[in-house]
């Protein structure tokens, strides 16, 4: 696609030379040969970045051709790159006609258009698999080249599985990171200013706004919120108490259960989850456990991580894993605020009372956290500080934790009176000690200001409003942005970059589709990624894309671990025992376990068939809704939804049961014939794809002879997120 828009011209022209970095020049040491970048070391493989830059001049700001025409530049460097996917290639590789790339191609293509606008939604379809970063970093290109990005319509926007996935990784469900997308620390950074002075972007120039300029403000206004007043300047405000990630190491679930299957790990608490099913190579996962001394598991209801010491094929007699079932409670039993894909935080109100000793996620917390601390109040600990100076006072009246308490803390305030003088206005703004900060443009980084999480600083306005509640309908631009429905992470703007959405002089470049404008002295519309005037004003205006040091969206991504364009690889499994392309099959920068466990089989005669896996609309997740007798009814069991083709090659009817193996392990299901799966042709091969939805498991329906879809699936992904490649993986199947 990306080359069919740079073939014929539908690139947004001015957007695309003033708002992203495809004028810029590359590094001559730059290079890509044979399905590697250059500065590939193959014994650790990993690359050196060292010429994954771009030019920059004496100032230290980058060296541009708006005309995108020096064959250095980064739109020249991506045309090039991307010359040998061609249509036929392509049809080759997928298996799709080229009848249909064009029909997707063209109609895609037109989204270019200044007044046109094209959005891309993708969900886990695009993101488990070893290229999953790369499959969304490649249509952030697109977006970037058609100008989509910032736009009313556009974006690229996240399907998530879950109504709260934006909200648990906003508040860093994730290993990687803290509140607010903040990084984690690691040992190397010893103190508070090393931390904060390696992600505290830098730039030259004039015009890029830069706000990760501010990233101390954020990461000392997050430190007193969670350690309150012993957060203090003397103590770098608690920053030694905060857990360290290693350095160079990685700690996803997939490196967890490798690590737990050494015996290396002697306690898990397993919140609101059921790794024996929902995690790759469940026989891994379930050896790995049975390695622990203790395992607590948070859930709704019994599952089989939860009783995996009961298993099929496990004898409890040799299981010296001791195992807790907490008893939670789902979302309607409980308050709190919930975000969605388009960032908009609503406030959910509880419906109905936990049954029986069913407690919400907070109380449990509270609970366990208070026994804790109690413990190192009476013995102390080898490093007591991070559990006594946590501040802790998150309940209400009746002793129960208190979300609203907690969502304050969260969006932030004013640990002390701050007095702010505007000499030349002649101003004086009173902030006083306890007052909500209104949002992050005023935390600070000398601790008078305090925030859980600085995206959510604004969430409660001055006068204490939870601006989450909100639920006002009123739309005068028309675009769908209710600006007063709820609050939107950050400032209330409901599209990101949106300054983007205008020419160089602050007019929309879609009128009849107004998302911003500029009028006079300021914008009007959606609130404005930055007040700024827009960039045809040399001395004040600035650059969109505000988050990033350079100003503009990345064509050229040297964030990226495995490249700074996206190159097609194939999956670790598949039918082709060769890349088309290039003599690298699989993604270079990818991690391989070494475990019993860990084994491929690729273009292996034993394993013939491509399977990919999805959900049931009937059952939720890993299926705590089996359940559920109506649901139950509805999908009783387990299925593998084949062509009606294979099916007569195999000699299989519809309903039959069937044993589906791959080189990990094996279950047995019902067989499915449907006319929603057809064989591709890929490079002259007829290949065939069957689908496993893995919402089922061995403990229910009682009497089941069936099990986890993921003891078929491989423990590898991408190297950028380490989010799993359930989506491609090769398999058998025979009547059972």
């Amino acid at each position: 696609m990306i080359k069919y828009i740079i073939d014929n011209n539908l690139i947004h022209e001015e957007y695309v030379k003033y708002y992203t970095n495809a004028s810029f020049i590359v590094s001559p040491d730059f290079s890509f040969n044979d399905g590697l970048f250059s500065g590939f070391n193959q014994e650790t493989g990993k690359y050196n970045k060292a010429t994954w830059t771009t030019m920059k001049d004496e100032a230290g700001i980058p060296v541009r051709d708006y005309t995108l025409q020096d064959p250095q530049c980064v739109y020249q460097m991506l045309k090039k790159h991307y010359e040998r996917y061609s249509l036929d290639v392509v049809s080759s590789v997928t298996g799709v006609s080229k009848e249909d790339l064009l029909t997707v191609y063209k109609a895609y293509g037109a989204t270019g258009a200044p007044d046109k606008a094209g959005t891309e939604c993708y969900a886990l379809g695009w993101t488990h698999h070893t290229v999953g970063s790369q499959n969304i970093r490649c249509m952030s290109i697109i977006q970037l080249l058609l100008g989509n990005m910032g736009i009313a319509g556009g974006g690229i926007n996240a399907l998530r599985g879950e109504p709260n996935v934006q909200g648990s990784t906003d508040h860093a469900i994730l290993y990687n990171i803290l509140p607010g997308y903040l990084k984690m620390p690691t040992p190397s950074l010893q103190t508070l200013a090393e931390y904060n002075e390696k992600y505290t972007t830098k730039s030259s120039d004039p015009m890029s706004a830069n706000w990760y300029q501010n990233y101390p403000k954020y990461s000392v206004s997050f430190l007193k919120a969670v350690f309150g007043e012993t957060a203090t300047p003397e103590d770098e405000f608690g920053y030694s108490w905060l857990p360290k990630m290693e350095d160079g190491k990685a700690y996803s679930i997939m490196h967890l259960f490798d690590v737990m299957l050494t015996g290396k790990v002697e306690g898990f608490v397993c919140w609101a989850a059921n790794c024996a099913v929902s995690t790759p190579n469940s026989n891994k996962v379930r050896n790995a456990l049975q390695k622990l001394k203790w395992m607590v598991n948070v859930n709704i209801f019994d599952n089989e991580t939860a009783s995996f010491w009961k298993g099929p094929g496990v004898n409890p007699a040799n299981v010296d894993t001791e195992c807790f079932l907490l008893p939670g409670c789902p979302t309607i039993e409980k308050q709190g605020s919930q975000a969605n894909s388009g960032r908009l935080i609503q406030w959910a109100y509880q419906a109905a009372n936990p049954p029986g000793d069913a407690l919400s996620d907070g109380d449990i917390m509270m609970r366990i956290m208070d026994e804790i601390r109690a413990l190192y109040a009476k013995e102390g600990g080898a490093s007591p500080e991070p559990i006594l100076n946590l501040k802790w006072d998150y309940r209400d009246a009746q002793g129960k934790f208190d979300a609203v308490k907690c969502a304050r803390q969260i969006a932030g305030h004013y640990t002390k009176d701050v007095i702010i003088e505007d000499a030349v206005k002649g101003t004086k703004e009173v902030n006083l000690k306890g007052e909500n900060v209104p949002g992050f443009p005023k935390l600070m980084a000398d601790g008078s200001t305090s925030s859980g999480n600085w995206l959510c600083a604004g969430t409660f306005d001055q006068k204490g409003v939870n601006l989450m509640q909100r639920r006002g309908k009123d739309d005068p631009t028309g675009l769908g942005l209710y600006l007063n429905w709820a609050y939107a992470w950050p400032m209330n703007r409901r599209v990101i970059y949106n300054r983007a959405s205008c020419d160089l002089n602050g007019k929309p470049y879609n009128p009849k589709r107004k998302l911003l404008e500029w009028v006079g002295d300021k914008w009007v519309g959606d609130v404005a990624d930055g007040g700024w005037p827009p960039m045809a004003n040399k001395e004040k205006g600035k650059y969109p894309f505000i988050m990033k040091a350079d100003g503009v969206g990345s064509v050229f991504g040297p964030g990226m671990v495995e490249g700074p364009f996206s190159e097609h690889y194939e999956p670790m499994e598949g039918p082709l025992e060769k890349h088309p392309l290039s003599s690298r099959r699989t993604n270079p920068a990818v991690t391989i376990f070494k475990s019993e466990f860990d084994k491929f089989a690729n273009a292996d005669a034993k394993f013939p068939y491509v399977c990919t896996t999805y959900s049931a609309t009937e059952h939720w997740c890993t299926g705590f809704t089996r359940w559920q007798p109506w649901l139950l009814e509805a999908m009783p069991e387990a299925y593998i939804e084949i062509s009606e083709k294979l099916a007569g090659e195999l000699g299989l009817k519809n309903g039959e049961r069937v044993k589906v193996s791959s080189v990990r392990g094996s279950t047995t299901c019902v067989a499915m014939v449907t006319k929603r799966m057809t064989p591709f042709k890929v490079e002259g091969k007829t290949v065939h794809e069957v689908g496993m939805p893995f919402n089922y498991g061995w403990l229910w329906p009682e009497g089941t002879k069936d099990d986890a879809t993921n003891l078929l699936t491989p423990s590898v992904g991408c190297p950028n997120t380490f989010c799993p490649e359930f989506k491609a993986f090769m398999v058998n199947i025979t009547k059972a």
